[in-house]
């Protein structure tokens, strides 16, 4: 009798919220599923011992871990950046890696122009200040808690003009701003015509929005030199990866009050420690930094296209093809 291969799920929880099955289901057909909502490095190799795929968002594949789980034959990333995994190490012991583009094009390009609304017109600042009797004790038939801003004529520097970035500066557009797209430090398309080198693109900048995956040449990318060419009060906004931003170098640049503000949907550190600077309530900068936490990717429908995709690209490697492999 023909065992059913063994598939292990290693952190489920934030994509399904606690509903595998509603998540899963395409995912339970190609094998022998077993789903754990989070696993921490320590259960790692145990959990994996024997499995013929696994499944991972944010659980890393060290090439210590790969060289102690000899059966494994597929690492599936359920993310569009597969930093957590050496590719390196699997591509020697000959385990294929794929990872899930696409699926959150619109989920993303929706949060930055969320963020972005926040800063032009506060509506949440708005709506809490009217709850509180500001707008019954108005002189006036309006207040307003800061300058409101248009958006049109603005313009918005994206760094990482791929699935994501395409979409957010086709939204800039139908808002009216000038779109530049800025060349990704490192990157194969940094010399084409319609990239940007960044040293001209950023001092036109009063948006700039971050894109571009996260390698050993975009890591820190944003530090001291890149923010002081920033024009005053420009705006910062990452729903990429925390660990684009030197975060020393942007408290610094909101301390010294040149920097317009900054919208984070991701930090160096996930979660963050509870005295973190760019958190703090009470810090001076505290009104200029918005921060979520990382949910531009998990709207329901993003979810539900991650899960299918994630099942999709197994499907495929056991098929014998080649669908959306890293390695």
């Amino acid at each position: 009798m023909m065992v059913a291969m063994r598939i292990v799920l290693l952190d489920s929880f934030t994509t399904d919220q606690g509903e595998p099955d509603a998540f899963w289901g395409p995912l339970a057909q190609l094998g022998e599923l077993q789903v754990f909502p989070r696993t921490t490095p320590a259960e790692l190799v145990a959990r994996c011992d024997g499995a013929f795929a696994a499944i991972t968002n944010k659980v890393a594949f060290t090439a210590e871990t790969l060289a102690r789980l000899p059966d494994l034959r597929y690492v599936g990333v359920t993310a569009t950046g597969v930093n957590i995994v050496d590719l390196d190490a699997a591509r020697r012991a000959h385990i294929a890696v794929t990872n899930v583009t696409g699926y959150a094009r619109e989920a993303v390009a929706q949060l930055v122009f969320a963020h972005l609304l926040h800063f032009t017109h506060d509506v949440a600042g708005h709506d809490a200040a009217v709850k509180g009797g500001a707008w019954a004790a108005a002189p006036d038939f309006c207040f307003f808690r800061q300058p409101l801003v248009e958006l049109c004529g603005k313009t918005m520097v994206v760094i990482g003009a791929g699935a994501i970035g395409g979409a957010v500066a086709a939204l800039a557009e139908a808002f009216g701003m000038r779109v530049v797209r800025a060349a990704v430090p490192g990157s194969p398309g940094s010399g084409r015509p319609d990239r940007t080198p960044l040293a001209e693109a950023l001092p036109s900048a009063d948006f700039v929005t971050l894109h571009c995956p996260l390698t050993d040449a975009t890591r820190g990318m944003v530090d001291a030199a890149f923010l002081a060419a920033l024009r005053p009060g420009a705006i910062l906004v990452n729903t990429g990866r925390g660990a684009l931003i030197d975060e020393a170098a942007l408290v610094a640049a909101l301390a010294a009050g040149r920097l317009g503000g900054a919208a984070l949907d991701v930090l160096g550190t996930e979660p963050p420690p509870p005295d973190h600077p760019l958190t703090n309530p009470s810090a001076p900068w505290a009104r200029r930094v918005l921060v979520t936490p990382h949910i531009g990717w998990g709207t329901v429908e993003a979810r539900r296209r991650l899960a299918l995709e994630a099942a999709r690209n197994l499907a495929a490697f056991i098929g014998g093809e080649a669908r959306n492999r890293v390695v």
